[in-house]
């Protein structure tokens, strides 16, 4: 009786470790294949078009910074029509901005914008480094500079996302 109940015992612990063992997928190796650009790359003219945005961080010293808007990347290297709120340390305010882009065949870039107060007065100057991805339906973007009109450059810790919310051919 104990030689067949040990047999038995032996016998559901091979079922039950075949059928665990079953039921994982194979042990593979597992490379990732990174296709190197599938023929495409990023232009100004693919990353033309209207834009949402948002943008959160820091000036240094100042206080915490954020904002979300809408501009419009027209194809030939120009960033125009940009609105924006924004709240500095607490303090809402209105903005408009424009300036250049550039975008690399690799879908990096960078920004340069001017910013005014509603009533036209230059608040800041800025550059961003920027990645375009989703194909070429999202942005992200990163100041890398920003510097008042007297020329005094601000500590900025500031990322910003966006995407489109109209193509180039829609925009117009």
């Amino acid at each position: 009786m104990k030689r067949i109940l040990t047999v038995t015992i032996l016998a559901a612990l091979f079922l039950a470790t075949v059928a665990f063992v079953a039921g994982k997928a194979p042990l593979t190796k597992a490379t990732a294949t990174v296709l190197a650009d599938e023929g495409r790359s990023c232009s100004l003219g693919s990353a033309a078009g209207k834009w949402g945005f948002t943008t959160n961080g820091t000036v240094v010293g100042n206080g915490p910074r954020d904002s979300l808007g809408i501009f419009t990347l027209d194809g030939a290297g120009n960033l125009v029509n940009g609105k924006a709120t924004s709240s500095l340390n607490g303090s809402i305010t209105g903005e408009t901005f424009s300036g250049t882009y550039t975008v690399n065949p690799d879908c990096t870039g960078a920004i340069a914008i001017d910013i005014f107060d509603l009533s036209g007065n230059k608040i800041l100057s800025g550059t961003l480094n920027t990645v375009f991805d989703n194909d070429v339906r999202e942005l992200r973007a990163m100041y890398t500079s920003a510097i008042l009109p007297n020329g005094t450059a601000l500590g900025v810790v500031i990322t910003g996302s966006g995407k489109r919310v109209f193509s180039a051919e829609t925009s117009r």
